[in-house]
């Protein structure tokens, strides 16, 4: 029988079976590692840090030692013991959303590269929730907090100067328009996108134009390309552009649903004219309406024109293609990831925040316009 110090048996289940307790399992430590392996804890140390720098046969013994022990890592002792974290934070508005997920496709291929982690978060487009991930994510200690585009509650500012001035570095993407030069910004600037849109409607002949925007309150980036929408057409021809909020629902129902509104809005006695030409926050809503036009057998771009933004796969899909703007969305995140990775090497703080021209969105001309 097992008893405690105090006489009190340990488990009295098991005094009563007889069964001795079972040991505790214990986290495999480099010595295990290294004595599986007939090689010192350094080496161990030096593999899992720059294996290009241990012999080829010394390497593969490692290897095998290390998935034969199952040892992890203990990150926080590292950064207790050195200060710095191999880990960068990152907060998106959306995972499942295509025109997020590559960005951090393409940050995640780059810091990989470079022996970086990456941790990610999604707001769900709520300023109060990024607030608190902004909190617990700097609890971390990572080496970079990546955030997207510059709109956050007071709170979060303080945090994100409070964790620059502590050497976090701290990255907006997603727009280039920041007004905050202690921060880097890599991304594009929306209101022009916005009037890059105007532009090459009216460039087509429409006159009467719509907006589409974003059902999302929150999504401040598809709103500023709605105001250099409007701008741009006032600016062309003095065109008074409308703007109409999509509702709050999945993207391509919504799409349908403001096509079918605009459309009733000049079936009544005192007709509306028709818009010529409608221009989309984002592809999935332009894909509502034009599916919503098909059921309803109207032509397009002949009766309606539909412009989307975001470049998405199935834009080039549908028969003729939905004409688009073409978002670097996979090259924000390499970017965004070599500039934190330059950082690391020690380079100017003012190397890389600004865009590279590269960066900048593209039309897609395809049938729909």
């Amino acid at each position: 029988m097992i008893s405690s110090s105090l006489g009190t048996p340990a488990n009295p289940a098991e005094e009563k079976s007889g069964a001795q307790p079972q040991p505790q399992p214990r986290r495999s430590t480099l010595a295990d590692v290294a004595r599986h392996a007939g090689v010192t804890t350094m080496t161990v140390s030096r593999f899992l840090r720059t294996p290009e720098q241990v012999a080829p046969l010394t390497a593969q013994r490692v290897e095998v030692s290390l998935k034969h022990t199952g040892y992890v890592a203990n990150k926080q002792a590292g950064i207790l013991a050195t200060g710095h974290s191999s880990m960068v934070a990152a907060i998106i508005p959306n995972i499942a959303h295509s025109i997020f997920s590559e960005t951090i496709q393409g940050l995640s291929d780059t810091l990989e590269a470079q022996g970086f982690e990456l941790l990610l978060a999604s707001s769900d487009y709520s300023l109060e929730r990024e607030q608190k991930q902004i909190r617990a994510l700097l609890g971390w200690n990572p080496f970079a907090l990546v955030v997207t585009g510059r709109h956050h509650t007071p709170d979060s500012i303080r945090l994100l100067l409070a964790a620059q001035s502590a050497g976090t570095l701290v990255v907006e993407m997603w727009d280039q328009t920041g007004s905050r030069p202690e921060f880097a910004h890599i991304g594009f600037d929306h209101t022009a996108a916005g009037a890059l849109m105007a532009r090459h409607l009216i460039a087509q002949g429409y006159t009467r134009l719509v907006y589409v925007d974003s059902g999302v309150a929150e999504d401040f980036r598809a709103h500023e390309r709605g105001v250099g929408f409007v701008q741009a057409a006032a600016a062309q021809q003095g065109i008074k552009a409308q703007v109409v909020r999509a509702g709050a629902s999945e993207p391509i129902a919504a799409g349908r649903a403001v096509l079918q509104k605009l459309l009733g809005a000049g079936s009544g006695k005192a007709k509306k004219p028709l818009p010529q030409a409608l221009a989309f926050a984002n592809d999935h809503l332009a894909v509502g309406a034009w599916l919503q036009a098909q059921d309803l057998r109207i032509s397009v771009p002949e009766q309606i024109a539909l412009l989307g933004f975001g470049d998405f796969p199935i834009t080039g899909q549908i028969s003729g293609g939905i004409s688009t703007i073409a978002a670097p969305r996979f090259a924000i995140g390499q970017a965004v990831g070599r500039w934190i990775a330059r950082q690391k090497k020690g380079a100017p703080w003012a190397d890389g925040v600004t865009a590279s021209p590269l960066l900048e969105p593209v039309l897609v001309q395809r049938r729909t316009t």
